[in-house]
């Protein structure tokens, strides 16, 4: 397939982020199986980690805050996978770097209310309430301190975004559906836009 220039055209790349418990990661996997591309959660490789190191999430991410060069290689490797293009890309961050680094991608952000979000997380890992709330609140502290830090980012603005879906309401697949029906307004606008 080409891009009207005699170049290839851009293989499809979308994003999703969106914080804990909003439901991402379902969404991510029904966008595979509908849109056929592959799926890459950045966050396994931060729990990997995390993981190879003996830490939980919190305690690894309070390293993080201490070492930016964690953040940097999950980063470099989220670019390295934009710039390929071709597959939806799971991360906090992974939209804000496809709009940074102006490569092209629909970028999604899922948003869903504080109380469903830590329902749905003690429901997914266990444990009470409580001590969900507790862990995701110093997770998600953590988080936006590095992000801010390292990149003066603010998770709260997602005015770069494509769409913001909010999933406190809606079913899994109403969600694809929205951001399908983006992605193919995406796609009409750059077959109409390509060079001829």
């Amino acid at each position: 397939m080409s891009a009207g220039n005699g170049a290839p055209a851009r293989p499809l790349t979308v994003t999703v982020g969106g914080l804990p418990g909003t439901g991402t990661t379902t969404l991510c996997r029904l966008l595979q199986e509908q849109l056929g591309l592959p799926y890459t959660y950045a966050g396994a490789l931060f729990r990997e980690e995390a993981k190879a190191r003996g830490l939980s999430l919190a305690e690894f991410g309070a390293l993080s805050q201490k070492d930016p060069s964690i953040d940097e290689r999950l980063d470099d490797r989220q670019v390295h996978m934009l710039r390929t293009g071709g597959l939806i890309l799971e991360g906090r961050l992974s939209g804000w770097l496809a709009n940074r680094y102006k490569l092209p991608a629909v970028k999604a952000w899922v948003h869903c209310d504080e109380a469903e979000r830590l329902r749905r997380i003690v429901d997914r890992d266990g444990g009470t309430l409580k001590e969900q709330a507790d862990a995701t609140w110093a997770r998600e502290q953590s988080e936006a301190d590095r992000y801010r830090r390292y990149y003066g980012v603010d998770l709260k603005d997602t005015s770069f975004y494509d769409v913001v879906l909010d999933s406190t309401h809606k079913r899994p697949q109403q969600l694809a559906d929205e951001l399908k029906a983006v992605v193919a307004q995406h796609q009409h606008h750059a077959a109409s836009h390509k060079v001829r």
